[in-house]
């Protein structure tokens, strides 16, 4: 088998999506709405109608799509983990963010230096770690 970097047109382009695992759908939806500003696509019902998933977008440039997905053993086991990092400009932006979540009353880490940037963790409903994690690096001269 070839590998990617042999493979023409066959490259990967980014990430289409990030699913997270949540143990009570109505719940997640909730908070993922009110505090990402999720704008919600689609859902996907079971076979008995059912609705365990949805899909949609956080809105950025470009959007990020996220899915949630009813999964209780998957969300207790990824419990304080944190899956992805989604980008923020600078860190004005990560102090910008600390402020909304703080309005809304949502956990949350301080601003912290991290290791190329600055970054906060968000705690969503079943515990999953969201790191909000700057684009601006604090070990290279502003441009």
């Amino acid at each position: 088998m070839p590998d990617a970097a042999t493979m023409t047109g066959a490259a990967i382009t980014g990430i289409h999506h990030v699913k997270f695992p949540v143990t009570d759908l109505a719940r997640s939806r909730a908070f993922y709405e009110q505090v990402l500003d999720l704008q919600v696509l689609t859902e996907f019902p079971d076979d008995d109608g059912t609705v365990r998933g949805l899909a949609g977008e956080i809105p950025g440039d470009p959007p990020v799509r996220i899915a949630l997905r009813e999964n209780a053993s998957a969300a207790t086991a990824v419990r304080g983990f944190d899956p992805v990092s989604f980008a923020i400009a600078d860190e004005a932006a990560a102090h910008a963010w600390a402020a909304h979540l703080d309005e809304l009353g949502v956990d949350h880490t301080q601003v912290v230096r991290g290791s190329q940037g600055w970054c906060l963790d968000v705690i969503d409903p079943d515990e999953i770690v969201i790191r909000l994690y700057t684009v601006a690096r604090h070990d290279l001269p502003p441009s």
